[in-house]
C-alpha cells in the first residue's frame, strides 16, 4: 500500500509517498481502508517536530480518519468488517490503509459522506468540548469567538449558533467575515480595527458570557476584559504565534471571571468514552444538516504535498481533506 511517511521529524520535504507493508491490526484494533483524512494546522507542526508531543518514527501524518473496516483485531466485538467508522488519533491517515484503536472509533451515520465526516472530527470535538463541557454554554448566552474563520473557531461558531447562543466572531478580511456570518454569527467584527471592542460593547454593554479563544496573542487580554460578570474565558490555543500571553491577576477578581483551559488531547487520554460521545453528537449534527463543515479543498493522495502546503496558507477558508 501507499503511505506518506518519513523516518525522521524535522523537514516536511523529507516526507515522501512510498510503498510500505500493509499494517495488521493487533488486539482491540481495526484495519480500515482510508476514504478521507482531514488535515489541520497541527499536522505540519508534528511533521516538523515542533509539536509538544513527538510521535514515534517512521511516522505517517493525518489523524482525522474516515474509512471502511477491513479487519478487526482480537477482542473487538463492537465493530464488523464493512462498517464505516471515523476516528481521531495521532497520525496514520495519509495512507491507503490505517490501523486505529477500536476505543477511538465511532460509526459514521448513513448518508454522511466520508469527506464531510472527516472534517467534523478534531476541530468540532475541540469546539464542543470547550463550549459545553468546559464552558457550560447555555441557550441564550453570548460567546465571543476569536479566530472565527479558522478550523476550530468556525466549528465553535457553528456549534454555538446551533445551540441557540448569540455568537460574535472576530475575523480579518471581508471574505473571512462573510464566511463567519454565513456560519451563524450574528455579529462579525474586524479585529484589526483598534476600536473593535467599542463595536462589541455597543451590542453587549454588560459584556459577553463566554470567550472561546484559539488565538491568544494580542487579542487575549482585551477579550478577557470583554467578559460579563461571572464570565468564562476558554483558552483553546495560541494560533497567533505571538508567544504565550499573560493576564493581570486582578482581572479575574474584578470580573468574578474564570480562565479555563480546553485540551482535547488530554480529554482523549483521560476519557476516550467522552470523546466517542462527542464525536457521535457532531457526526449526527452533520448528518442532519444542523452543522456543515466548510471544505477548502480536496486532494488525491498523490497530491499530498500540495495538501500540506494548503493547510499552512493564511487565506485558507475551511478544511483540507485528502482521499486515496
Amino acid at each position: 500500500m501507499r503511505a506518506y511517511c518519513c523516518e525522521t521529524l524535522g523537514r516536511i520535504a523529507d516526507f515522501t509517498l512510498r510503498e510500505v507493508p500493509e499494517p495488521c491490526p493487533g488486539p482491540d484494533e481495526l484495519r480500515v481502508a482510508v476514504e478521507a483524512t482531514a488535515l489541520g494546522f497541527v499536522d505540519p507542526l508534528v511533521m516538523r517536530g515542533l509539536y509538544q508531543v513527538k510521535p514515534p518514527v517512521p511516522f505517517v501524518p493525518g489523524g482525522e480518519i474516515v474509512g471502511i473496516i477491513e479487519e478487526v483485531g482480537e477482542g473487538v466485538s463492537s465493530f464488523v468488517p464493512g462498517q464505516r467508522i471515523a476516528c481521531w488519533q495521532f497520525g496514520g491517515g495519509l495512507a491507503e490503509t490505517a490501523v486505529v484503536a477500536a476505543d477511538r472509533a465511532v460509526p459514521v451515520p448513513d448518508g454522511l459522506k466520508p469527506i464531510k465526516a472527516s472534517a467534523l472530527l478534531l476541530d468540532y470535538l475541540t469546539a464542543y468540548y470547550g463550549l459545553f463541557d468546559r464552558g457550560a454554554l447555555r441557550p441564550g448566552q453570548s460567546v465571543l469567538v476569536t479566530g472565527a474563520s479558522g478550523g476550530v473557531g468556525s466549528a465553535a461558531v457553528q456549534l454555538a449558533s446551533a445551540s441557540a447562543a448569540e455568537v460574535v466572531g472576530l475575523a480579518s478580511s471581508d471574505e473571512k467575515r462573510a464566511m463567519v456570518a454565513a456560519l451563524g454569527a450574528s455579529l462579525v467584527i474586524d479585529y484589526r480595527d483598534e476600536n473593535w471592542r467599542e463595536a462589541l460593547k455597543a451590542a453587549f454593554p454588560a459584556g459577553v458570557d463566554r470567550v472561546f479563544d484559539p488565538v491568544g496573542g494580542a487579542l487575549f487580554e482585551p477579550s478577557f476584559r470583554s467578559l460579563a460578570k461571572r464570565g468564562r474565558h476558554l483558552v483553546v490555543g495560541f494560533a497567533s504565534g505571538d508567544g504565550i500571553p499573560s493576564l493581570p491577576a486582578n482581572l479575574p477578581l474584578l470580573k468574578s471571571g474564570e480562565l479555563v483551559g480546553v485540551d482535547a488531547r488530554y480529554l482523549s487520554e483521560s476519557d476516550p468514552a467522552r470523546v466517542r460521545e462527542i464525536l457521535a453528537i457532531v457526526l449526527a449534527m452533520g448528518q442532519s444538516g444542523r452543522i456543515d463543515p466548510p471544505i477548502a479543498d480536496v486532494f488525491a493522495l498523490e497530491d499530498v504535498r500540495e495538501a500540506i502546503s494548503c493547510v499552512s496558507a493564511s487565506d485558507r477558508l475551511g478544511k483540507v481533506v485528502v482521499t486515496p
